[in-house]
């Protein structure tokens, strides 16, 4: 598969470079910083060298001064050397450090904060609709998702019956994460069917048979490791009751429904519908990272039960973003949509169906989706003119 350009703009100083395997990160920085020293910490003898004696990472960069750059791959395997990297910032403030990693559950206890803010973070996503052009296959990126490993391979739905098992033998086994990886394996089938739905911690620990304070560190390891994420409610200037527990996605709707179980009591439609509000929302996750804009992603919902599937807010004005997985708009898929705008004038409102073709109802813009992930890109707005 040809290199596909990110919408991922480095900074100009060192940063850190976080996302899931299969994002793309190692290409994209290796691609983005030709000639730079570059470690790799997914070889496990660079691991035991630096894991031994983490000042040698000293000796390492001063040997390659003409390098002006220096790459660390998956950095959380040996956190120890970020106090070695401080170090030698301090020394050199005209070499960049690129540090890429795929879990922050042991940066966290290291302590990023180690770097004294002279590194950003970012965060690399998987492909967006804009990013792929004409490559863009809305079937096939609801079905298998958009992560560059599983695009460019030749059977992706193998690859994503892999990818799970790869983030379980080397993520959080490897790292020993948790002690009972077969009770882990059960979370992750459970939890996969709260993908963008309300999360009910007590129902997934019911589920997969373990307590409810496991299940909070598995959702936590989720998060550390970038598999998923928790969308809030949003509350501002809230004059309504609202619901108090937060959404959950996996980070990738490929990813969703190779851990989603199929069968003959499962309806199409409702794993449909999840694939695609996920697809929304990943893509509405790399739009607010990549724009460079600090805006917020939330969702809302009220006590009872009025809901809008997307809240994003911003210095540059509040969305309210609605999803349904159908072809045909019917009055009652805008109830929410005309609920916020009540509660919030200022904002505008969009609906995403699965139809062909755009249409107004009222001061309702209802879109096709493939339209709107296609138009999607870090330097246009949110909703097209």
């Amino acid at each position: 598969m040809e290199l596909i350009d990110r919408f991922f703009k480095p900074p100009t100083k060192s940063f850190f470079l976080f996302g899931p395997r299969g994002t793309g990160k190692s290409t994209f920085v290796h691609r983005s910083f030709g000639g730079a020293l570059s470690i790799d910490l997914l070889d496990p003898e660079r691991v035991r060298l630096f894991s031994a004696a983490p000042e040698r990472l000293k000796e390492f960069v001063m040997a390659y001064r003409e390098s002006t750059s220096v790459i660390i791959d998956e950095i959380q395997r040996v956190p120890e050397l970020l106090t070695v990297v401080h170090s030698l910032m301090e020394e050199d403030k005209t070499r960049t450090f690129v540090l890429t990693g795929s879990s922050a559950r042991k940066l966290k206890r290291a302590g990023v904060d180690l770097l004294g803010g002279r590194a950003f973070l970012c965060a690399m996503h998987p492909f967006m609709a804009a990013e792929l052009g004409q490559q863009f296959n809305f079937d096939e990126a609801l079905q298998h998702g958009l992560l560059p490993l599983v695009i460019a391979s030749g059977n992706p739905a193998e690859v994503l019956r892999a990818y799970a098992a790869l983030y379980l033998r080397e993520e959080v086994q490897m790292e020993g994460l948790v002690r009972n990886i077969g009770n882990f394996s059960r979370f992750l089938e459970a939890i996969s069917f709260s993908h963008a739905s309300i999360l009910n911690i007590s129902n997934v620990a019911q589920e997969c048979g373990v307590e409810r304070k496991t299940v909070e560190g598995y959702v936590e390891i989720l998060e550390d490791i970038l598999l998923g994420w928790r969308l809030q409610v949003f509350t501002k200037r809230a004059k309504r009751q609202l619901a108090g527990h937060p959404k959950f996605f996996l980070f990738d709707a490929g990813v969703f429904r190779s851990l989603r179980p199929r069968g003959p009591l499962d309806r199409r439609e409702e794993i449909e519908g999840q694939a695609l509000e996920g697809l929304i929302g990943q893509h509405l996750k790399s739009w607010i990272d990549y724009s460079g804009i600090k805006r917020e992603l939330f969702f809302w919902r009220t006590r009872s039960g009025v809901e809008v599937d997307f809240v994003v807010y911003g210095p540059d004005g509040i969305w309210g973003i609605e999803v349904k997985n159908s072809r045909d708009v019917r009055p009652a898929d805008l109830r929410g949509l005309r609920s916020f705008k009540d509660e919030y004038p200022e904002s505008e409102v969009l609906l995403l169906y699965r139809g062909k073709d755009r249409m107004l109802k009222g001061d309702i813009l209802c879109m096709p989706c493939e339209e709107f992930l296609v138009h999607l890109h870090p330097e246009r707005p949110l909703m097209p003119a």
